[in-house]
């Protein structure tokens, strides 16, 4: 059984940017973190501790401090701040998250769209540091907080101060659904022959069974992390409404998910409720009938397979895209 941790990457400080110049000396590093496994969120670093909640797996936090040897303290999506556990079994580190290139000046409402109407995610916070992803007009910002979340914050100067971090990148241009597939393709592209490993580990990309092979081909195109094993992936792309059953409408860089094998006949396939079957393979859609996937060491790994009238077509379960 391998280890469930977080998944850890360097941010830029929570040192206020607005009574600093955004010019200015560049600062001291905390982290944030995507939960990969559930994990109790509490009012105090101690078991004893109130419980406020359960941490989702995928869920995406801020580390504003580690209290002590066992707890850090954390901030969630919402803004509430509380306490985890920093066992291993929950942890791992690795690179940097997108840089952030403006300041939060003042409380103002974070929300799903850019209008005054749209649903409010939070209230962001003076200090915080956010990334802005796009202008999308004269009156809002498209942005992404410390833990990655995506939404839309007003332009008013008053509100959020824009520049330059020193170090940061430029923010990058917003991709659209099919850019993004094509990355990921790209990105799942260049470990063609990469040895196949049931159970593979996740923190090395020197074997991949098929999920952690989709995993790394999202987190290495769009720094997206997916679900760990291919039933998260396959709830994850229901749980947003992307779910297709026939084959022939999915499009370049949807995933495609599998049941067991029973045959390699059409007909050993017939009567199957698939409705009620377990998925036990996954492989991203190439278009014209082929899948980029691995599932064997004797297959020779990462591949591509025409499945169109062979045992893997009679296998699918459904596909869709894993991108809102």
């Amino acid at each position: 059984m391998k280890k469930k941790k977080i998944v850890l990457w360097t941010l830029l400080t929570s040192l206020s940017l607005a009574s600093l110049p955004l010019t200015g000396a560049a600062a001291e590093l905390p982290k944030a973190a995507v939960v990969e496994q559930s994990v109790s969120f509490r009012t105090q670093p101690s078991t004893s501790g109130g419980l406020i909640r359960y941490l989702r797996p995928d869920e995406q936090v801020s580390i504003l401090e580690q209290t002590n040897a066992y707890w850090y303290r954390v901030k969630d999506s919402s803004g509430k701040t509380g306490y985890i556990s920093t066992n291993d079994k929950y942890t791992q580190i690795i690179s940097a998250a997108p840089s952030s290139n403006a300041a939060i000046l003042s409380g103002v409402n974070f929300r799903k769209s850019p209008s005054a109407s749209g649903a409010i995610i939070r209230m962001l916070e003076a200090g915080e540091q956010v990334q802005i992803v796009s202008k999308v007009n004269s009156y809002w910002y498209q942005i992404k907080d410390s833990s990655g979340t995506a939404g839309y914050v007003s332009t008013n100067s008053r509100y959020i101060q824009a520049g330059e971090v020193p170090g940061a990148e430029p923010a990058k241009p917003v991709l659209s659904p099919s850019e993004q597939a094509e990355a990921v393709i790209a990105a799942g592209m260049k470990y063609l022959g990469t040895p196949y490993e049931y159970g593979s580990d996740r923190n090395t990309t020197a074997t991949f069974d098929c999920s952690d092979f989709v995993r790394t081909a999202f987190k290495d195109a769009l720094g997206k992390v997916l679900p760990a094993d291919s039933r998260g992936q396959g709830d994850h792309v229901t749980g947003l409404g992307n779910r297709k059953t026939d084959w022939h409408t999915f499009e370049r860089g949807d995933l495609i998910f599998f049941m067991p094998y029973k045959g390699y006949k059409a007909s050993d396939y017939a009567g199957i409720d698939k409705e009620t079957q377990t998925i036990t393979h996954v492989g991203i859609y190439l278009g014209n009938g082929q899948v980029l996937h691995t599932y064997s060491q004797a297959s020779g790994g990462v591949r591509v397979d025409s499945f169109e009238g062979k045992a893997w077509e009679y296998r699918i379960l459904f596909g869709g895209s894993a991108l809102k």
